[in-house]
């Protein structure tokens, strides 16, 4: 794992909530990446540890800088801390990139069509793919299907407007607004959210659907839409991808768990933390300023595993079977204590 010292060089506000920093390409050690990856920010606020992952907003060969775009969210630390504190001149320690919500190794031809789902900041991944796939002409056409309240609230709207006057005949946007003013002068903007039927009316106008590929990354909603539409039309899933910000946890999961004592080992370090219901044991550890790798906390970028080296955990992943993990690795993530003789040990 590769840690970088960024410097902020300019900082750039999307919209009222929305704000991008665009980051100094380090002179020697330079940060390569791929469209739709994504970077964790490291900060310490009052002596505790916060890891953050940020898509790049910015695409290779065509941003001189390394951009992430933030969205303010309510009583979240990082958002607001990156909102309010950070100024142009700042330095932010920084993961390598990571992450698979890319085009590489997707078997995308160049006849092939993107579509392109987003609500929210979840355009963050797809406008750097978008610039990306148009510049270098990866795809014949792409669609972007995007919701958000108004266009006081669309993120990147100048970029996008941009783009659809530099490639007119291989971009289109569909704009759906919930706080929609409909008139002859935004005929482009649909009513409402990305709802199923909807999904079925944008998908029945593109052509060579079965043959598209399909990027989806914002709500648990928007994905449950668009996913159910695509599998309607017969899209294979292997040509259907999304982005996951959250770990929705089943509170079922929850059943049966109790207040528990954990030992982690870390370098030359025990640590003895009370694991109360509702945390994972990483929630717990980072509460217990215990300085543990972490970043994505969905389970995906698999730095937060660790090795059970006694008692029972219990995972709250429904994906953990699939993900390549030694016997006894464990996603701290994702873990939470079914016994009290846990030990786990940190790499």
């Amino acid at each position: 794992m590769v840690n970088y010292t960024l410097k902020i060089v300019e900082i750039r506000w999307e919209t009222g909530d929305t704000v991008t920093l665009c980051f100094k390409q380090p002179g020697l050690k330079k940060v390569k990446y791929f469209p739709g990856q994504y970077v964790t920010l490291n900060f310490r606020i009052n002596g505790r540890k916060y890891s953050r992952p940020y898509s790049f907003s910015s695409s290779p060969d065509l941003d001189q800088t390394l951009n992430v775009t933030v969205k303010r969210v309510p009583g979240g630390v990082i958002s607001n801390h990156i909102a309010d504190c950070l100024k142009v001149g700042d330095t932010i320690e920084v993961v390598e990139p990571m992450g698979d919500f890319t085009l590489q190794n997707k078997n995308i031809k160049p006849d092939n069509c993107l579509i392109l789902w987003a609500a929210g900041s979840g355009i963050t991944p797809l406008i750097s793919i978008a610039k990306y796939a148009l510049h270098h002409q990866l795809v014949k056409h792409i669609t972007l299907v995007y919701g958000n309240r108004d266009v006081a609230y669309t993120i990147f709207s100048n970029q996008i407007l941009l783009l659809q006057k530099q490639y007119p005949d291989s971009f289109k946007v569909w704009n759906f607004h919930t706080k929609a003013f409909i008139s002859l002068n935004n005929p482009d903007v649909i009513e409402g959210r990305i709802a199923p039927e909807k999904v079925l009316a944008v998908i029945r106008q593109e052509n060579d659907i079965v043959d598209s590929f399909h990027y989806i990354c914002g709500p648990a909603g928007l994905k449950e839409s668009v996913q159910s539409a695509l599998k309607e039309v017969n899209v294979p899933s292997n040509q259907i991808f999304t982005e996951e910000f959250n770990l929705v946890i089943n509170p079922q999961k929850f059943d049966g768990i109790i207040t528990r004592k954990v030992l982690i080992k870390r370098a030359s370090s025990i640590y003895s933390i009370e694991v109360t219901k509702g945390k994972t044991i990483l929630e717990a550890g980072l509460d217990a300023l215990i300085d543990l790798p972490y970043s994505c906390q969905t389970g995906s970028c698999l730095l937060c595993k660790a090795r059970l080296i006694a008692g029972k955990l219990k995972s709250v992943n429904e994906n953990e079977n699939n993900i390549a993990l030694m016997e006894n690795e464990h996603l701290l993530c994702c873990s939470l204590p079914l016994t009290d003789d846990i030990e786990i040990a940190v790499d």
